[in-house]
């Protein structure tokens, strides 16, 4: 017999099989039960979490030999029909492939007539957002008007591609995520079923890796085993999975916390010689400061977190080291910087310079602290995160008396000055200019900065010889 991989294996049957979904999954029971089928669905959400087999389950629902039930039997020959995907009435169609207005006309034509063998014609177009805009056009009035006994059900991980003029005429219904908890569960029943033993920390990073999706994990589980055997050692998981070492990430925290920007060169070869891509090991980095953020936050991290005790207590230790808004300012800094990381064009670079930006972040100031001593300034206080200015020592400079006949003379502005005086005034003028000229007098001037006040003629005596 061909071998089946456990994503087909494992697939769910029945609407009580189905992980995650409980809400969607009672609302399709409640109206198949009550009558209250809807003529067009649009199932949306990531890959991997049931959109296609919910679609499959209702078409079985409505077709079943014991239906309309919101339990098909699986065991009747419509129910087999449609698991083997042989039956007539029930079309699944890729609308990546079959994308074109042609198409879609042939599609109209077809279903015009009755079911041939069902209750119900169920025509199930996956990824519908491929459709061209003529093809959707094409689809609206039968949509709108479809024909008896006929329901249509879209499945698209990319909704907001399909025209609000399609949406309209459905119902649609949002597939969530699904937790690791209900992914972890799901694996376990796996691994019994299949005599595989694996450890819980093997299991958690699987359920990591899945990212939500149901699918992945079982597609990476069976990698696991086509790799391992029935025994997968967690060494042998990580390499499959390419998952980041704890100790790589908590060396990087390290550097990070205690400020030791010489270390980061060192750490980025070693990134880099183990072959780990440099944004997936950054979107790993950040996850890691979450969680350090998360532990020191929360009282009951184990409920958040998948990890055992032990892991847990490694990020309480490194978590210690920061207090919980410099974490918070850090972790909001590296979500910051991946979209640049993603195009640069020397990312090795880039990361390198970032972390040692990281490192220095405790030196600088918060706005907060620089907006208070700002504001202790104009207040004229003191500054309460820095040292008192000293106060400064400044004295008036002494001056020395000056004696009265020193200064110049001023001249009085009360009475105007007489002929008698102002002639005087300007003979004494005209001696100092002509003292002025003499190359003693100036030299003498310019050597003492003197300045002069009067011109007094010195009588020469004659010696009798």
């Amino acid at each position: 017999m061909t071998y089946l991989i456990y994503a087909r294996k494992y697939r769910p049957q029945t609407f009580e099989e189905m992980i995650g979904q409980k809400p969607i999954v009672r609302t399709l029971q409640n109206a198949i039960k009550n009558d209250r089928v809807a003529q067009a669905y649009i199932f949306s959400g990531m890959r991997g979490v049931g959109k296609t087999t919910a679609a499959r389950i209702l078409a079985k629902a409505l077709n079943c030999q014991q239906g309309p039930t919101p339990t098909p039997c699986n065991k009747c020959e419509f129910c087999k029909e449609i698991n083997e995907d042989h039956s007539i009435d029930v079309l699944e169609i890729d609308g990546a492939s079959n994308r074109g207005i042609d198409e879609v006309r042939s599609l109209r034509e077809g279903v015009k007539y009755r079911p041939i063998r069902s209750r119900y014609k169920v025509i199930i177009i996956d990824e519908v957002h491929m459709l061209t805009r003529e093809a959707f056009n094409a689809l609206l009035k039968t949509l709108e008007e479809p024909p008896p006994h006929t329901v249509f059900i879209f499945a698209t991980t990319e909704f907001h591609k399909v025209p609000a003029t399609i949406i309209s005429r459905c119902q649609h219904f949002e597939f969530k995520k699904i937790s690791q908890k209900e992914i972890i569960k799901h694996l376990i029943d796996i691994t019994q079923k299949e005599k595989i033993e694996v450890s819980s920390y093997g299991l958690n990073l699987i359920a990591e890796a899945a990212d939500g999706s149901l699918r992945d994990a079982q597609s990476l589980l069976d990698k696991a085993v086509a790799f391992s055997g029935e025994i997968i050692r967690d060494e042998d998981l990580k390499e499959v999975l390419g998952t980041i070492s704890r100790e790589i990430l908590f060396s990087f925290s390290k550097a990070v916390l205690e400020e030791k920007p010489e270390e980061i060169f060192r750490l980025v070869e070693k990134v880099v010689e183990y072959g780990y891509d440099l944004r997936f090991f950054y979107k790993e980095l950040i996850q890691h400061f979450r969680n350090m953020l998360l532990v020191k936050s929360v009282k009951s991290p184990q409920d958040l977190l998948p990890l055992n005790e032990e892991e847990i207590d490694d990020l309480n230790k490194e978590a210690e080291k920061a207090s919980q808004e410099e974490l918070l300012r850090y972790l909001v800094v590296l979500q910051g910087g991946e979209q640049e990381l993603k195009f640069s064009s020397h990312p090795g670079i880039y990361l390198e310079v970032f972390l040692i930006k990281l490192c220095h972040f405790k030196k600088i100031a918060d706005m907060k602290d620089i907006i208070k001593d700002i504001e202790n300034l104009k207040k004229g206080m003191t500054s309460p995160s820095a040292k008192p200015f000293p106060e400064a020592n400044v004295q008036e400079p002494t001056r020395t008396p000056q004696k009265e006949e020193s200064k110049p003379p001023e001249p009085e502005m009360k009475e105007p000055l007489s002929p008698e005086i102002e002639k005087e005034k300007g003979k004494r003028g005209r001696e100092i200019e002509m003292a002025m000229k003499d190359p003693s007098v100036k030299s003498f001037m310019d050597t003492f900065k003197a300045r002069v006040l009067s011109v007094k003629p010195v009588e020469r005596t004659e010696k009798k010889g």
